[in-house]
């Protein structure tokens, strides 16, 4: 299957020949046909198949084809969860609308918010935003959503994992009319609260699901070392860098803090390395990114702000110096390497704080990873049992208590002193009565 099979306009085939891009992937040549026919998407691949342009052919050849339905609201509305990926994305639109007259333009958090209200009042025909930026314009009142006519979630469970439901459901609302259309991509349609929000948001969708999310890339070497501490962990970082012979390596750790730590140590050894997370301002985080990609550092450490969506040719290695929180970032995470047919190495620090995160990982994929040792820093560590379930202590209910009593109350006469005890033990509160004196015959009373 070719692009021109899609009755695509000419000038984003001609776009497309320029970025030599010639035959689609399978999830845009399962995507592009139902984005074109108008219908509402579902749509979930694996990390590296080519989701973007999934999206962007679909909704350029919309404004290319169709009348606007509001000559100032925006036509098309592409949210993503990170600044990164969204940087990404409005790169690559950038060069599919250079050759047109239309307009483009990012809202995200982090950025001057005076700025990008001038941006939004000269009425672009597209934009690309974070979810938190756009509902706060909206509640300003500095963009109206009326006009929309496309709809564009991508990472859609990334999103609700950072929290961002509320911002989509008041951004549907602000668009809720029957002419939208609404495309949602997500690297899995397996998630808690994919189906829900789909129900919200999405008209009578069709799915489209290429391989599975549990799946990882073939061309992906993965081994896990198994490391007793903290001390032990960083000499393992330390050996295998230097043993290895990687273009650029990406390490993910859990905090800012160890991220910063890990680079100040990586460079007092020699390598040129950087750190980056999500508390860092736009600008700096733009400029890391930028030396990264270009080649400037090679080592980025990163937090996962850095594991979805970043199309980085020349990362060889990823090391993963803590395990991720949820499981399918494990597959995000790796993803990074190994990319346009590339090979790649994936290697997991594991030690008794990761083992729990481990487990769900080999859960999640469905088959263990190889295990592997440095020559001498093998672990004394092996991994953990399984814990055993904890019983809990049972607790009689009220109405057992009262069952106790009744049954008390048939069995044989006991003593006054039993009988309190076994009351009280039942729950009850009797009360000790001294016995009534007993009465003597008077004869000298007289009959009332």
């Amino acid at each position: 299957m070719q692009f021109t099979d899609f009755s695509l306009d000419k000038r984003l085939l001609q776009s497309l020949k320029h970025l030599g891009i010639e035959q689609p992937t399978e999830i845009q040549a399962d995507a592009i046909p139902v984005a074109l026919a108008g219908r509402d998407l579902m749509a979930s691949s694996k990390t590296g198949s080519g989701k973007t342009l999934a999206f962007l052919l679909p909704a350029l050849q919309r404004l290319m084809s169709t009348r606007a339905l509001s000559k100032q609201d925006p036509r098309v509305l592409i949210l993503l969860p990170t600044r990164e990926l969204a940087n990404q994305v409005y790169s690559q639109l950038r060069l599919l609308v250079a050759n047109t007259q239309y307009k483009a333009v990012s809202i995200l958090g982090g950025e001057n918010f005076n700025d990008q209200a001038k941006a939004l009042a000269r009425n672009p025909h597209i934009i690309v935003a974070t979810p938190g930026r756009i509902a706060d314009h909206l509640q300003q009142r500095h963009l109206y959503l009326n006009g929309l006519e496309l709809l564009i979630l991508d990472e859609a469970d990334r999103m609700l994992d950072l929290g961002f439901a509320p911002q989509l459901r008041a951004i549907h609302q602000a668009a809720d009319h029957r002419r939208r259309q609404t495309l949602m991509f997500s690297a899995t349609l397996d998630h808690h609260d994919i189906h829900e929000l789909a129900l919200e948001l999405l008209n009578n969708p069709e799915h489209v699901a290429i391989g599975s999310s549990h799946e990882t890339h073939q061309d992906i070497q993965q081994r896990i070392y198994l490391c007793d501490h903290l001390d032990h962990k960083e000499a393992l970082l330390l050996a295998l860098l230097k043993a290895g012979s990687h273009k650029q390596i990406m390490i993910f750790t859990a905090t800012r803090e160890d991220t910063e730590r890990l680079a100040t140590k990586l460079v007092h050894q020699g390598y040129s390395a950087t750190a980056l997370s999500g508390e860092l301002k736009q600008s700096t985080r733009n400029q890391i990114m930028d030396q990264f990609s270009r080649g400037q550092q090679q080592i980025l450490v990163t937090t996962d702000v850095a594991s979805r969506g970043l199309d980085l040719l020349n990362v060889s290695l990823v090391i993963n110096f803590d395990m991720p929180k949820f499981a399918e970032e494990y597959v995000h995470r790796i993803g990074r390497t190994g990319r346009a047919g590339a090979k790649g190495d994936a290697i997991s620090l594991v030690g008794p704080k990761d083992w729990e995160a481990y487990m769900r990982v080999e859960a999640f994929l469905s088959q263990p990873l190889a295990t592997a040792t440095v020559e001498g820093l093998e672990p004394v560590f092996k991994g953990l049992a399984p814990k055993k379930p904890q019983t809990k202590r049972r607790v009689a209910t009220e109405p057992e208590v009262w069952k106790k009593a009744a049954a008390n109350k048939s069995r044989k006469p006991q003593s006054r002193d039993k009988r309190f005890l076994t009351a009280v033990d039942a729950g009850d509160t009797p009360m000790r009565r001294k016995p009534a004196p007993a009465k003597t015959p008077n004869n000298n009373e007289s009959e009332e």
